[in-house]
């Protein structure tokens, strides 16, 4: 079969190598398209190697058709979608939602089980605000309500998709972006409000417009200081990227005083069973999104698989909206 691999010096090739042989509890997928995530540009650069037993083949999302039964499917990867067929453990395959494309929809599953489980699973964010708090109403706390996210790079896969998401749930969605011609593409995707990181005084706008009960992180370390100072009380901090550094001052008393809570995930290196749940749930909330249109998938280009170089080189520009995808198949 046809697959990119990554050479010593840290390129991209097409390579012909033999098709993988499934293991118990996996099916074969022939891939229609694989979508492209940072994470791949951090695997071929050599920072982000993949999890023990998974593929070396960078590529964490394909659409395309299981062999044993012909259905299209989407299917989330701990590594091996930059090729013609894909082993994957059954559990993570999920029917291909009717409202996309077959070969969009190879962007989807990554970016949107990313959103499901750091939103809804760790940051708890959903319709009407937090209902599970066991404990009566302290005087002055605020009544329950919609709450707020802040998302950083919100036209980016991640951040295109976490607006349109939150914005469905009912959340009231603020980002940053890098231009202000993506403030506007960020407000038509649904941000109630958002900042040209680059000529505005985040803490202090989100500060201005009331913090944030979620922030969802990609930058990692230089904003983790700033990220704590935005947040509102009992506010959650998910970190889920490290684009600008692994490191970062963190100050104790602000997190303490306003009782919140940083939380650290990642989706490629979780066992299958957690996996199975995530897609499950994803298949949950997010296919009637598509459905009824109130969710859609931006895609900013799609290229031949063997232009996988030049694919990576649109996600290192930056500035793209929504996902860039490699088709494998005609």
């Amino acid at each position: 079969m046809r697959a990119i691999t990554i050479t010593e010096d840290h390129r991209l090739q097409l390579s012909d190598i033999p098709e993988p042989v499934p293991a118990d509890g996996e099916i074969l997928v022939d891939v229609v398209a694989t979508g492209v995530n940072r994470a791949d540009l951090a695997q071929t650069a050599g920072h982000y190697p993949p999890p023990p037993g998974a593929s070396e083949i960078p590529g964490l999302e394909v659409s395309g058709r299981r062999r044993d039964t012909g259905e299209e499917v989407v299917a989330l990867l701990a590594g091996g979608g930059y090729a013609e067929v894909v082993a994957v453990p059954e559990a993570q395959v999920l029917p291909a939602p009717s409202a996309l494309d077959l070969h969009d929809a190879a962007g989807l599953i990554e970016v949107a089980a990313t959103v499901v489980s750091n939103l809804v699973i760790e940051a708890d964010l959903r319709p009407g605000g937090r209902t599970d708090n066991p404990w009566p109403r302290l005087q002055g706390e605020p009544a329950p309500g919609p709450q707020t996210l802040l998302v950083h790079g919100g036209t980016g896969g991640i951040g295109s998709f976490a607006i349109q998401f939150a914005h469905a749930l009912g959340a009231r969605a603020l980002t940053t972006v890098g231009s202000d011609d993506a403030v506007r593409t960020a407000q038509e995707l649904g941000a109630d409000l958002a900042w040209n990181r680059h000529t505005t005084d985040v803490p202090a706008a989100v500060g201005e417009a009331g913090g944030a009960d979620v922030i969802l992180d990609v930058v990692g370390g230089p904003t983790l200081r700033d990220n704590v100072g935005m947040l509102r009380e009992h506010g959650r901090l998910v970190v889920i990227g490290t684009i600008g550094g692994p490191r970062g001052e963190l100050d104790l008393g602000a997190l303490m005083g306003r009782r919140a809570r940083v939380i650290g995930t990642t989706l490629r290196s979780r066992p299958v069973a957690e996996k199975h749940l995530i897609v499950q749930l994803t298949r949950e909330l997010v296919w009637p999104m598509l459905e009824d249109g109130s969710v859609r998938l931006p895609v900013q280009a799609r290229l031949p698989l063997a232009d996988a170089e030049k694919a990576h080189q649109i996600l290192k520009d930056g500035g793209h909206l929504g996902k860039v995808i490699l088709d494998v198949r005609d």
